[in-house]
């Protein structure tokens, strides 16, 4: 009939719909969701579904009629099942009865494997590489021609919708890595190394850095002051890398005289020197195959940086009164408490030395800038304490936590070691107090001491209110002004804490100020 409009074919009214989709739809999961509802809806086809690429497996991303539990059920690895065998070749396939093609899998078990079904799979194919597949099942028919349309229908859908399943992916990929991220933090807030305790902004970091490092064998140097566990950091990078059921090695530098060092290290042969009678391994062959600690090591003499340098290079030595050259399979991990730069400047420490140690250094800081940490690792002392020495002291007085966390701390976590220990073996009623600590650190303390001698003066109610008021104060200081932490630790609940303040007449702002 002349002047009447062509009819247009079902399937082009299809592909213009789905043209109008990706155009207008910018959340890319709901852009796949819609597609496989119009090939649904306008085609009949039925359980349409994209499965992408996740490293060698194929696994549902999208699907118009699968349940949850079905479609957790949908993993495919490369090669196995229709799904598989598309994403391994590329090719398109038919399977024109799933009843007959033991190819077909059924793997989410959402056929009833009694009816007649077709499956057309095509994969979805982005710069020349398949990054998932589309399929549907469709109800079987006489013919197979209408299944060749089907798959040329597929084919173009797949080509149309590959960028927006590759966006995905890629999305998909960073919300599983942000999602491992997460975890990852939340085990480093909730885990510590070794027997490393804190909580403070600067150990997370040492924390950090220890478990990027440990899975390698690069040399590590660790810094920081005497006392502040520089062998305890190096424990845990050998606890958590694959050397870790191997030896651990330990040399102290400083320790032993400079004529007994290089002996010490690399081992010596029967009458190599004075009472050399009889031949010794060194620390660095009983390391093999394991870790060998060298702490303080700038105070190695040059003679013997230049022997421990040429071991770092080449992992080989001779025992002393020996020409023989052994080889040891060790991972080096140095620490210092002395300033090496201003050695090398004396000429007092080699700068290739230096260089060689300093691959992945580990700072650690003093105590007195771990802000917080004084109580933790205060409470674990007083566990091995106890432990140690029989005995039940079951809590730190808060006055005498408080003259804890005023104390500088010039010999770091060993001198608050020595002081719980000190403390452990002096207390008396199964609680350390103030009187227990050391003389030096009640001296430094006194003033955050809750015990002021001018008071004695004053008439009993007003000693009683100021001796609350400045317990409330360092409680409160202690947890940054909540008052609900400040509660738990006095056994006190947040209503009668503020209770409590009231009739003191403190504030906030006064434990603030007090405490700055």
């Amino acid at each position: 009939m002349k002047g009447s409009t062509p009819a247009v074919p079902h399937e082009v009214e299809v592909l213009q719909e789905i043209a109008s989709a990706i155009v207008r739809e910018r959340n890319v999961k709901r852009l796949l969701d819609h597609v496989l509802k119009i090939l649904e809806r306008s085609m009949g086809m039925l359980r349409g579904t994209f499965c992408l690429l996740e490293g060698d497996e194929l696994r549902i991303e999208a699907t118009s009629s699968l349940n949850a539990e079905e479609r957790a059920l949908g993993r495919y690895r490369i090669g196995e099942g229709v799904t598989g065998i598309v994403a391994k070749t590329g090719r398109p396939e038919v399977v024109p009865d799933i009843r007959a093609d033991r190819r077909f899998l059924n793997r989410t078990g959402a056929r009833d494997a009694a009816k007649a079904l077709s499956f057309v799979c095509v994969p979805l194919i982005q710069h020349g590489q398949v990054i998932g597949t589309l399929s549907a099942d469709r109800e079987m028919r006489g013919d197979t021609t209408s299944l060749g349309r089907d798959v040329a229908l597929l084919c173009i859908i797949a080509e149309m919708t590959a960028d927006a399943a590759a966006v995905y992916r890629e999305e998909r990929a960073e919300r599983d890595a942000l999602v491992e991220e997460n975890r990852r933090l939340r085990d480093m807030l909730t885990t510590w190394p070794g027997e490393l305790v804190g909580d403070c902004r600067e150990m997370r970091t040492v924390y950090e850095l220890i478990r990027q490092v440990a899975p390698s064998d690069a040399t590590v140097l660790i810094r920081g002051e005497s006392g502040t566990g520089k062998e305890l950091v190096a424990r845990a990078i050998q606890s958590l890398s694959p050397r870790r059921d191997k030896p651990f090695v330990v040399l102290n530098c400083a320790a032993l005289p400079e004529a007994l060092v290089e002996s010490e290290l690399f081992g010596h042969e029967k009458g190599a020197f004075t009472d050399a009678r009889e031949r010794r391994i060194g620390r660095a062959e009983s390391a093999n195959g394991g870790t060998l600690f060298l702490d303080e090591v700038g105070d190695l003499s040059i003679p013997v940086q230049v022997k421990l340098l040429r071991f770092l290079q080449e992992r080989t030595f001779s025992r002393v009164g020996s020409n023989e050259v052994l080889r040891s399979d060790v991972r080096f991990i140095a620490a210092t408490s002395r300033n090496l730069e201003e050695l090398m400047e004396r000429k007092l420490f080699r700068e290739d030395l230096y260089y060689r140690l300093s691959v992945f250094p580990i700072a650690m800081p003093p105590l007195s800038r771990r802000a917080g940490d004084v109580a933790l690792l205060a409470e674990r002392f007083l566990d091995k304490m106890n432990a140690k020495y029989k005995k039940s002291i079951s809590r730190i007085s808060a006055p005498a936590m408080s003259m804890l966390e005023a104390y500088s701390w010039p010999g770091n976590v060993r001198e608050l070691e020595n002081c719980i220990e000190r403390a452990v073996l002096t207390a008396r009623d199964g609680t350390i107090r103030t009187y227990n600590l050391p003389p030096v650190i009640q001296k430094e303390g006194l003033e955050e001491d809750p015990f002021h001698p001018e008071d004695a003066s004053r008439p009993l109610d007003e000693q009683i209110l100021a001796f609350e008021r400045r317990v409330l104060e360092a409680a409160l200081a202690r947890h940054g002004g909540n008052i609900s932490s400040a509660g738990r630790e006095l056994g006190v609940s947040p209503r009668m804490m503020n209770y409590r303040m009231k009739r003191v007449g403190l504030t906030l702002a006064d434990a603030r100020t007090n405490r700055r």
